[in-house]
Order: C-alpha cells, then sequence, then structure tokens
C-alpha cells in the first residue's frame, strides 16, 4: 500500500509535463490565457506534491526513484522553457534580441538547477529562482512593453549568479502568514485574471504590484540579515 501511495505521488509529479504539453498547444493556438492557465495548475502541482510526498515517506519507500529528478525535469520544462517560448511567440521581445534574450534565460536557468547550493539554510532560494514563468505572467498580466522586458529579463539573468536570498513562499519562516496570506491572495487574483482575459483589470495590476513589491522587499531583509550573519 505505501508502495501505490508513492507511486501516486510520482505520478502526481508526473502530471506537470503533461500541463506543459497542454500549454505548448495553447502557445501554438495563441491562446495565451490557457497557455498560464496550464501553467497555473503545474504551478500548484509543483507546491503540494512535495509535503504530499514527505508525508508518506516516498524517499523510504520508492528508494530507486527519485522525486526530485522528476520535479526538477518539470521544473525547467514549465518555469522555464514554456514561459520562454510563449515570449518569443506572442513576439513580447524585440525580434532582433528575441532569441539572444532566450539563450539567456535558458542557459542560466540550468545554471540554478545545477546549482547544489541554491537554497540557504533560512530555505530561501540564492540567486534568481528561475522563476520565468512568473516573470511571463507579469508581462501579460501588466502588458509590459518590449523594451521593459528586455531590461527585466536581464536584471533577473544577471541576479541569478547574484548571491541574493529570494524568499519561498511557504517554507521561508519569517513573515510566514503574511507571506501566505498574500500568496493566496495574488494566486486567487491570478485566476481570475486567466478566467477573464488579458491584460489584468487595473485592480488585478494593482495585487501583483503590491505583492511583488512585499515579495522583493522580504527577499532584501533576507539577503541583509544573511549577510550579516555571514559578518
Amino acid at each position: 500500500m505505501v508502495r501505490l501511495a508513492g507511486l501516486a505521488v510520482h505520478a502526481l509529479t508526473g502530471l506537470g509535463a503533461v500541463c506543459a504539453l497542454l500549454a505548448v498547444e495553447a502557445v501554438m493556438a495563441g491562446a495565451w490565457p490557457r497557455v498560464f492557465l496550464w501553467l497555473g495548475i503545474a504551478f500548484l502541482i509543483d507546491g503540494i506534491d512535495g509535503p504530499i510526498a514527505r508525508a508518506v515517506e516516498v524517499k523510504q519507500n520508492l528508494p530507486r526513484f527519485s522525486g526530485e529528478r522528476i520535479d526538477l525535469v518539470i521544473d525547467y520544462l514549465t518555469y522555464v522553457f514554456v514561459p520562454v517560448l510563449v515570449l518569443l511567440a506572442a513576439d513580447r521581445l524585440p525580434q532582433f534580441l528575441a532569441h539572444g534574450l532566450a539563450a539567456m534565460i535558458l542557459l542560466s536557468s540550468l545554471f540554478h538547477f545545477c546549482d547544489v547550493e541554491s537554497k540557504s539554510s533560512d530555505l530561501a532560494f540564492v540567486g534568481f529562482p528561475a522563476i520565468w514563468n512568473i516573470l511571463a505572467f507579469y508581462i501579460f498580466a501588466l502588458d509590459i512593453g518590449p523594451w521593459l522586458s528586455v531590461a527585466l529579463v536581464l536584471v533577473c539573468v544577471v541576479v541569478t549568479f547574484v548571491p541574493m536570498h529570494w524568499v519561498h513562499p511557504v517554507r521561508v519562516a519569517t513573515f510566514r502568514p503574511v507571506t501566505l496570506a498574500l500568496t493566496g491572495l495574488w494566486s486567487a487574483t491570478a485566476l481570475l485574471t486567466v478566467l477573464n482575459g488579458l491584460p489584468a483589470a487595473t485592480w488585478a495590476q494593482a495585487v501583483f504590484v503590491l505583492v511583488g513589491l512585499y515579495g522583493l522587499a522580504l527577499s532584501a531583509w533576507l539577503s541583509l540579515k544573511a549577510h550579516a550573519c555571514r559578518d
């Protein structure tokens, strides 16, 4: 029974790959809200499969099969590859720079995914955590122009290699109740936005900006604390 439970958790994680395929189909159809709906479902699966796996002790009961490896493959697809594809297909980047920027995103994200020190002792991410799905969603939801999009991409590529601590919305203990509440608000707003069409309504854009600023401020605070501890 415990082995079946472990296999079921791996199957749940694996559904993220199906979400990636359906998101690519939506890209080919130019159905941008549907793209982010499937990426959002993949994001939800990624958020719940880990706690379930730990609860049923998958690692102990199925030691031959690594859920972490499955997770990494699917995360690269849904956090990096599909978002890059949608930015290219929707002409959200200047054409003469688009493929160069896409290559920078893909390669810098590989650095993050293979970095064995990409998590800190406070359970924050170290360096930009390759959340290109979130950045792409912001570009569509806020209807950000191509040149500002270029600037955002370049900044995120650079800070991938900067040891700044980026808050994990669930695991980081500092201000966790506030972070969880704002994550819930952001998620509900994102779902409504996807269902109602892009770009987002003005009130929804305000929610995205405010929650984004909170996340950046908390990440800066975690980084300062980590630097002070090293000193």
